[in-house]
């Protein structure tokens, strides 16, 4: 389960001057998240924003709309209905968050995750931290971290023509 802005983009806004916001995502955390739900895992997204420009990403990645909350203002309550919507107790849920709004879910999850320019509060809630910030790969580092924990990674890289460790 991810949040979007600080893990899935830089966490910067941009507005047009017609007060249209604009994200920006990496390709390579999308392309991560694909690998993920090929391999059959489902990923979910618990935001404190939303919008068109989030909902135009998701549809592109294949997030079912059901495993999806925006503008949360609750992100405990929240991550606890999405982790009932996937059908998994919280303690087998890893969830990746970037800010004092991730905390409840961070502390409810079975992994904790953050990008590297998470602030330190959050990073001393999590087991995982990446090395590239938000927006930048942090996604596909943890996407990464957990095909190698199921054993996985090596399949995703020998399917992609990659050589196995």
């Amino acid at each position: 389960m991810l949040d979007v802005d600080g893990v899935l983009t830089d966490g910067k806004l941009h507005y047009t001057a017609r007060g249209e916001s604009r994200k920006v995502f990496h390709s390579r955390d999308g392309f991560a998240i694909k690998l993920a739900q090929s391999r059959g895992i489902r990923v979910a997204i618990l935001s404190g924003r939303g919008g068109p420009v989030l909902q135009r990403r998701l549809k592109e990645l294949g997030i079912p709309s059901e495993l999806v909350v925006e503008e949360s203002r609750d992100k405990g309550a929240d991550f606890v209905q999405l982790c009932q919507r996937l059908g998994l107790p919280p303690a087998q849920v890893a969830y990746m968050g970037d800010d004092i709004p991730d905390l409840a879910p961070l502390h409810l999850a079975g992994l904790a995750c953050a990008p590297a320019d998470a602030p330190e509060e959050v990073k001393r809630a999590c087991q995982l931290v990446t090395g590239a910030p938000g927006g930048a790969g942090a996604v596909r580092e943890l996407v990464v971290f957990v095909l190698q924990a199921k054993g996985l990674w090596e399949q995703v890289l020998q399917q992609w023509g990659g050589v196995v460790p």
